[in-house]
């Protein structure tokens, strides 16, 4: 009762077992995170103490970040650091490490700085409510296509980086352009080497959870995601074991305890604003502003794509709650010691498996927190069946593509290229970045300079600068 009462489940149309459900289903669709964001901003050298440090610091900004959004907005919010983003800072840390002659390490911790300076720009507009001027701002053929756009981005990394195998052959290896897109099973099988049968098995474990969440969705079964991912799940681990790999084998060789000692010495409260500032206070200058400009879009395209189930973006108060805590993951997650902490697109995982309130971001909050000594249970959810619910979730969320005006070339022009982009660009703060650039041209082109708000004149001169003159 007393939960029912705070986050008003009657008020919210939700009850207890549909928002625990719905948090089991965001916390699976998004727990490849507390692995690969680590293994991204390390270069991939798995145990290693950077790779350690990273871990825990991904494991309590997610964990800290979504507890704190889900009990500001009381929202089905999930927050970790941002797939992408995280890929672009490893980038910029390679870059700093040559320019400055130093190590990968030392040049992580200075380049941390970036994300905690990004983070305070990001909440000083938050509290100046320029954030929420941005986001009324925001043309409305572009507030429709980014849950569209978000979808397809989902889809791409259900069939592409979401599995990805390796062999004598080479690799990365890919559903989608080495399964799918191959000419013939066995041309398949070449290809891929002693990788195939793992494929050959992540694929039809996929597809298997795929079409057994779409079944019971239209049946209208309740938990129709996270069943669908059960069976997904059970196919893959039941197939695994005619080519050698077990449940029990994935657990061996597996540390309980979270690295606390590496985390404490290599990445919390470890950035280096000395180090940082001497690649000149303009090369700086622009990577905290570019890091700042791709969050604020990341951050508004995922909290719109949620509000047509959530109702969150004619909340203004929520909204505004929602945004503040994203602000201040971002900077805990920059004193943590890792990359951006955003809203993830795997929050409408959750809402569509019914969650409506924070409560739902709570249970998903626990489990992150839990996932730090609980690290080697996360790899028996296998990526396929996560896949089956990316998949699945995209599918959905094109069903806001109805209410575009196709009619109007001036609408639905500026809407297809940010669709379009969001998957090739990788990135949902550069797709939207494209997306008002397209807008505000075609409108000046068509004589209607006085109908696009200054804010979108702003964003499109600073996306220009972004795209075309930073080095």
């Amino acid at each position: 009762m007393l939960l029912e009462r705070f986050f008003d489940f009657r008020g919210n149309h939700t009850n207890f077992r549909t928002e625990l459900l719905a948090g089991l289903t965001t916390f699976a669709s998004m727990v490849y995170i507390i692995t690969v964001n680590p293994g991204i901003l390390s270069g991939f050298v798995v145990n290693s103490p950077l790779w350690n440090g990273i871990f825990l610091a991904t494991c309590l900004s997610a964990g800290l970040g979504t507890l704190l959004a889900g009990l500001l907005s009381n929202k089905p919010l999930a927050l970790a650091p941002g797939m992408g983003i995280n890929t672009y800072f490893a980038l910029v840390t390679v870059s700093v490490s040559a320019m400055l002659g130093i190590s990968y390490r030392e040049s992580y911790q200075a380049c941390l700085t970036i994300i905690i300076l990004e983070g305070v720009l990001f909440l000083l507009l938050t509290l100046l409510h320029l954030r929420e001027k941005i986001v009324d701002a925001i043309p409305k053929c572009l507030r429709i296509a980014i849950a569209p756009a978000i979808g397809l981005f989902i889809m791409k990394i259900a069939l592409t980086s979401n599995v990805s195998l390796f062999s004598e052959k080479g690799g990365p290896f890919f559903m989608g352009s080495d399964f799918f897109g191959a000419v013939t099973v066995g041309y398949a099988a070449d290809g891929m080497g002693s990788a195939f049968p793992k494929m050959y098995l992540s694929a039809a474990s996929m597809l298997t959870g795929f079409f057994a969440m779409a079944a019971l969705y239209c049946r209208k079964v309740i938990g129709a995601i996270p069943l669908g991912m059960a069976i997904g799940a059970a196919v893959y681990w039941a197939g695994a074991l005619t080519i050698g790999e077990t449940p029990a084998a994935v657990l061996e060789n597996s540390s309980w305890l979270p690295p606390v000692s590496d985390f404490l010495d290599i990445t919390f409260f470890s950035f280096d604003l000395a180090t940082f500032f001497r690649i000149g206070w303009d090369t700086a200058l622009i990577l905290i502003v570019t890091f700042c400009l791709v969050d604020l879009f990341d951050t508004v395209g995922m909290l719109i794509s949620t509000s047509s189930k959530t109702n969150l973006l004619n909340e203004k108060r929520n909204m505004n709650r929602a945004m503040l805590s994203d602000a201040l993951a971002t900077v805990s997650g920059g004193l943590a010691g890792t990359s951006t902490v955003t809203t993830f697109a795997e929050t409408n995982s959750g809402i569509a498996a019914g969650g409506r309130t924070g409560f739902t971001a709570a249970v998903v909050a626990v489990l992150f927190l839990m996932c730090s000594f609980l690290a080697p249970l996360a790899a028996l959810i296998p990526a396929p069946a996560t896949s089956a619910v990316l998949l699945f979730v995209g599918i959905l969320m094109f069903a806001e593509l109805k209410n575009i005006d196709f009619s109007d070339m001036e609408e639905f022009a500026p809407a297809m290229v940010m669709i379009a982009a969001m998957p090739v660009f990788g990135s949902v703060g550069h797709a939207i970045g494209l997306g008002i650039i397209s807008y505000a041209i075609i409108r000046i082109c068509c004589g209607r300079w006085r109908e696009v708000s200054w804010v979108i004149y702003v964003a499109s001169v600073l996306f220009i600068i972004k795209f075309f003159f930073t080095f």
